[in-house]
């Protein structure tokens, strides 16, 4: 299970990574793109009603999020730039289905919204946050403890 696990993972995130790294290139570059709505270059962005120096925030963020995806450790790091992926292809795709795109040019930014969570879903643990409040409740590292461990010997009655 874990070895179908992490070629799952490797998979979507080489996808996720490239698809990424090529959009956020030629969103960089400003591709020109007549007519190509999916991805959004020039002609695209506008299409959808933003401004195209919208395109070089795109790109440079897309890229140093592929960036902080593959190298390793930094799971903190990792997190955020799926969190951005997600956000920006989220608010691709429903600015496409709000600009009345045809599914043609509303797929691509699904695709990567899909590779984004199903990369995040299967990443390993080394590459995950270990949360704070894993030990809460008044435990410690190792075993649970007992009430009169955690608190002293206050409530015991001597005869």
């Amino acid at each position: 299970m874990r070895k179908r696990n992490k070629i799952i993972y490797w998979i979507s995130t080489i996808w996720l990574a490239s698809g990424m790294l090529s959009t956020g290139t030629l969103q960089l570059f400003k591709v020109k793109a007549e007519g190509a709505v999916a991805p959004p270059g020039v002609y695209g962005i506008t299409h959808l009603g933003y401004p195209t120096y919208f395109l070089t925030i795109l790109g440079v963020w897309k890229i140093l999020g592929v960036v902080a995806l593959l190298i390793p450790k930094f799971p903190l790091l990792k997190e955020w730039a799926y969190a951005g992926f997600f956000f920006a292809m989220s608010g691709a795709v429903f600015s496409h289905i709000a600009s009345r795109d045809s599914m043609n040019e509303i797929f691509p930014s699904l695709l990567l919204l899909i590779l984004t969570a199903i990369s995040w879903y299967f990443r390993p643990a080394d590459r995950k946050i270990i949360p704070v409040n894993q030990y809460s409740h008044g435990q410690e590292f190792g075993p649970p403890k007992t009430a009169t461990e955690k608190h002293g010997n206050h409530g015991t009655v001597r005869a």
